[in-house]
């Protein structure tokens, strides 16, 4: 049968992927840097669990179902159950066309999944297991939210476990304060495919030459695995405060606005953000491609856009590539590039106001798609990941230089300043008209 156990038996585990395999309290996490076999460890231990325990329940979930589909789904589907669940010899059956809800196991078991942005689909029943693909991502209220689906009253199982893994963040986040919580910790050793027990393999070297190749808080954590802060960082960005799980239907007939700022070499990068009633932006879709010519990013722009009513393009200056846009039916206006004061802007919108408010939001998942060269080198791949790489510089004296940040990571922080440039400086349109 494919999805077979003895095949997880003979994945040899190593380090804090052994002990956390072996581990059977209540709340568990592998933490560690890129590519150390985190979510093939956790997945592997949730489909043994799935398999031993007959009618035992389970739910696999991350912070939205768009992301866990395109992660930790297609990883379980591709190494743990080695056939398409379709395929007539595959044992366990997949329910949801191409968007699975639930796998149900020959033995009687079943694993859901989910999102957190989703969540009232499965809060209401009881899991034997929860298993969190990048838990560095839900707030603490989502992960005490799963701890009361987890309570044991499901009853299939000898223990009860919510189970994740992360990647290294800030000091401060949650995982980390967790008392209750224990964190294990993988490294690149533990990692079969990269080390072989006595040397690195041909894998191995490839991927180390990637990740040393990145720098700051970066390289920190997903080369090294600490749990650090960025220095110097421009804007103080929280995922809590700052992000939203989905597209309100009140913002559907408020007015939008694209932001764009040109690159090839470097991140092309096209923002959607839409005004709510009070003034807030949210970002609600965003393009961010190398590679590509300014005229296929023109058709996908408009292919995205379809019947929305765009009020402005704001663009960079580029004459020629504002040419190949309006030629292909894109007008724009230039944007205010202003680096010091278009900063203290974007600060003002990111910082709470009088109701611990911000007036700068992200529709959590709005990236259309994917840039796989920049996802294999381990760069960002939205404007959100650019939070944690945009810094001043530090001098010689070791201090933080407030002046102008550092000219690397910052085409979607480029682009979200001409965004809040633009409507700072501009004024408001009555709501009535906008209705």
């Amino acid at each position: 049968m494919s999805y077979i156990a003895e095949s997880v038996d003979a994945l040899s585990f190593r380090g804090g992927a052994a002990d956390f395999w072996e581990y059977k309290g209540q709340e568990a996490i592998l933490s560690g840097p890129y590519e150390t076999g985190k979510t093939l460890a956790a997945l592997y231990k949730l489909h043994s669990l799935l398999s031993l325990y007959p009618h035992s329940q389970a739910l696999m979930v991350r912070k939205t179902y768009k992301s866990i589909k395109a992660s930790a789904v297609a990883t379980y589907e591709k190494k743990i159950l080695f056939v398409p669940p379709d395929h007539p010899q595959s044992a366990v059956s997949r329910y949801g066309g191409e968007s699975p809800e639930h796998y149900d196991y020959p033995n009687g078991s079943r694993l859901y999944v989910g999102g957190m942005d989703n969540a009232d689909k499965f809060l209401s029943a009881e899991f034997d297991f929860i298993y969190v693909n990048q838990a560095e991502e839900l707030l603490l209220d989502d992960w005490e939210k799963l701890m009361g689906r987890a309570t044991g009253r499901a009853g299939n199982a000898p223990y009860t476990q919510i189970m994740g893994d992360c990647n290294p963040g800030p000091p401060s986040h949650w995982i980390r304060q967790r008392e209750t919580l224990r964190l294990f910790e993988s490294r690149h050793e533990d990692n079969p495919s990269l080390y072989d027990g006595s040397d690195w393999t041909a894998q191995g070297r490839k991927s180390l030459a990637i990740l040393d190749s990145l720098t700051g808080v970066r390289y920190k954590r997903g080369r090294l695995g600490l749990w650090v802060a960025a220095e110097g960082q421009v804007y103080e960005y929280d995922p809590a405060l700052h992000v939203v799980p989905r597209m309100r239907p009140e913002w559907q007939s408020r007015p939008k606005y694209r932001a764009i700022d040109f690159g090839y070499n470097n991140p092309f990068v096209c923002q959607w953000w839409v005004e709510d009633f009070d003034g807030s932006l949210i970002k609600y879709r965003e393009l961010y491609m190398t590679g590509r010519t300014v005229r296929r990013h023109s058709d996908t722009i408009k292919a995205l856009t379809g019947t929305e009513r765009i009020v402005d393009t704001i663009c960079d200056h580029d004459a020629e590539d504002r040419a190949t846009l309006n030629e292909n039916g894109i007008p724009t206006v230039p944007a205010d590039k202003r680096i010091t004061v278009g900063i203290e802007k974007v600060q003002e919108r990111l910082a709470k106001d009088g109701r611990g408010k911000t007036r700068l939001l992200f529709v959590a998942d709005s990236l259309v798609e994917v840039d796989g060269e920049l996802r294999d080198k381990r760069q960002p791949l939205c404007t959100e990941d650019e939070f944690a790489m945009y810094v001043y510089p530090i001098g010689v004296d070791g201090k933080t230089q407030k002046e102008i940040p550092v000219d690397a990571y910052n085409h979607g922080m480029d682009t979200m300043r001409y965004m809040v440039m633009y409507k700072d400086g501009k004024q408001q349109l009555p709501p009535l008209l906008w209705g």
